[in-house]
This record gives structure tokens, C-alpha cells and sequence, in this order.
């Protein structure tokens, strides 16, 4: 492995982990081993082709795992691949609980990071689902035909605020729960703001 590629960032990243350490140390050798450049995005070792991410290393309390950040493009012939939640369109992951598992898959891990090299090269993009796509939540939707303002007020936001606002009331699992949230941002909406302005 060449030393030059590997980023100060990720060894300072490396050295304070306290879980997961001895993977991560594994997938950063794999992940070298394929001629992407080491970078550190978003708290995290990351991987890219001519500056566009190509795969992240994360961790979370249950698993560490690789990110493709255009994962959904992959054929995953081997099934491993998993949509982090319902709402992730582009990334997917391959979770890891120790480092036996990541050993015994390391030739696939590389398989599946020279095709995510091969579509970036590529050029191919996820084709996102539109927000207009997204289901309005009746809630929204009924104060929408009581107050009109807001619905005009709705529509100008940009895209993602609005997927925003509709993820977040609709993942509410009781209606009243949906209402108040619905309630309790209408002053935000028709100032503009997005959840979390």
C-alpha cells in the first residue's frame, strides 16, 4: 500500500476510535488497495474518484459498515446490500459486526468497489424520486384547504425542505401526533423556513 494515499485526517480518526477500530482499520486497507483517493467528509474516512464519493466508512452502535453513495446503481449479486431507511434513495450499505465477517468478504467488498468505480467513471446518477412524488399527509393536506396561504406558502419551498416536512409528519404513526406536528410548524412554513431554519 502506497503511504502517500493514505489522509493525516483518517489517522487521527483511527487513533480516537473507541468501537470499531480494528474494522475500520481493515476496510481502509481494502478500500486503498482499489485507487481511490482517502478523504475525511462528514466526520468520517471517505473515498473518492476525481473528487465525486465513491465509499464511506461509518459506524454506528450495532455495526460498522461501508456507504456506497450510489449504491442503488450496484447488482449485489451476493444480497448484501441494505437501504439504510425507507426515505435513503442513492446509498447503500454493507454492515459488519466484527472483523471475521469483513475477512471473509473481502474479495466481494473489492468486487463491489470496482463497479461503484466503474458507474462513476460512468457517470450515472440515481434517478431520485421527485418530492411531488411524495404523498402529502392528509393532515398537511386538510390544513393545506383551511388555510390556502399555506399550501402557496408550501409549494414555494425548495424541494428538500418540502420532503422535509413530509417525511417528518408522516412518520408519525397516529394521526393526532400528525396533526400537532402539522399545528406546530405552520408559522415556519409561511415564513419560509424549513424544519430546521
Amino acid at each position: 500500500m502506497i503511504k502517500s494515499k493514505m489522509n493525516p485526517k483518517v489517522d487521527q480518526f483511527l487513533s480516537k476510535a473507541k468501537k470499531w477500530k480494528e474494522e475500520y482499520e481493515l476496510l481502509r486497507n481494502i478500500i486503498l488497495d482499489c485507487e481511490l483517493t482517502e478523504d475525511f467528509k462528514w466526520m468520517h474516512p471517505c473515498y473518492t474518484l476525481e473528487n465525486k464519493n465513491v465509499v464511506l466508512i461509518h459506524g454506528f452502535k450495532e455495526y460498522c459498515a461501508l456507504l456506497f453513495h450510489k449504491g442503488a446503481l450496484l447488482k449485489d449479486p451476493n444480497g448484501i446490500l441494505i437501504q439504510q431507511t425507507e426515505n435513503v434513495q442513492a446509498a447503500r450499505q454493507i454492515r459488519f459486526t466484527n472483523v471475521q465477517e469483513i475477512l471473509e468478504l473481502e474479495n466481494v467488498i473489492k468486487e463491489y468497489i470496482f463497479e461503484a468505480i466503474e458507474i462513476e467513471k460512468a457517470g450515472l446518477k440515481v434517478s431520485l424520486k421527485k418530492h411531488e412524488e411524495y404523498d402529502i399527509p392528509e393532515e398537511l393536506q386538510n390544513k393545506f384547504d383551511e388555510i390556502p396561504e399555506l399550501k402557496t406558502a408550501f409549494e414555494a419551498l425548495t424541494p428538500g425542505r418540502q420532503r422535509a416536512y413530509i417525511f417528518y409528519f408522516s412518520s408519525a404513526k397516529q394521526s393526532k401526533t400528525r396533526v400537532s406536528r402539522v399545528e406546530k410548524y405552520v408559522q415556519q412554513i409561511l415564513d419560509g423556513k424549513g424544519l430546521n431554519d
